[in-house]
């Protein structure tokens, strides 16, 4: 057993180190569950923080890495996708397909490949921070890394 085999956070730091990015998770005794939390504690712009929000398209998860400060438009994604109906996911169905919590999910680390999104407008901030895998667990990255390790397609989220 490696010192990446405990839980969701251990799968994101695997993933992160074996991506090349490395290990930059942080890790917040007080909890940072929303993006405003993770923002004041980071001391970073509310813009700057990437939300792995979890989507149901048509009963298969849709991971949109969205601005912290903007709120997915899902009608626009599904325009672009050409596609139907995308909606909000259920905790459980969220936990299902990511092996993590809603408000501690992370853009990578998950049991199988997840279809993704990245809000084109986050590659105006220099430095991106994402769930790790819980509610107290952060980690740093630039857009261009998030774009490749988790193979995004880039989009206008709102």
């Amino acid at each position: 057993m490696t010192e990446y085999d405990a839980g969701p956070v251990g799968r994101v730091r695997l993933a992160l180190v074996s991506s090349g990015v490395g290990d930059t998770v942080r890790t917040f005794p007080a909890g940072v569950p929303t993006a405003a939390a993770a923002a004041e504690a980071l001391g970073c712009d509310l813009a700057a923080i990437t939300n792995s929000l979890i989507f149901d398209l048509n009963g298969e998860p849709l991971l949109i890495l969205a601005s912290g400060a903007a709120r997915v438009d899902t009608k626009l994604v599904a325009e672009q996708l050409g596609e139907g109906r995308i909606r909000r996911a259920s905790p459980n169905f969220v936990l299902k397909h990511t092996s993590q919590h809603v408000g501690g999910v992370a853009p990578v680390g998950h049991p199988e490949k997840i279809r993704t999104i990245l809000d084109e407008s986050l590659q105006k901030h220099e430095l991106l921070w994402a769930g790790a895998g819980n509610h107290n667990s952060m980690f740093s990255i630039t857009y261009r890394q998030l774009q490749e390790i988790t193979e995004a397609l880039e989009l206008k989220v709102r």
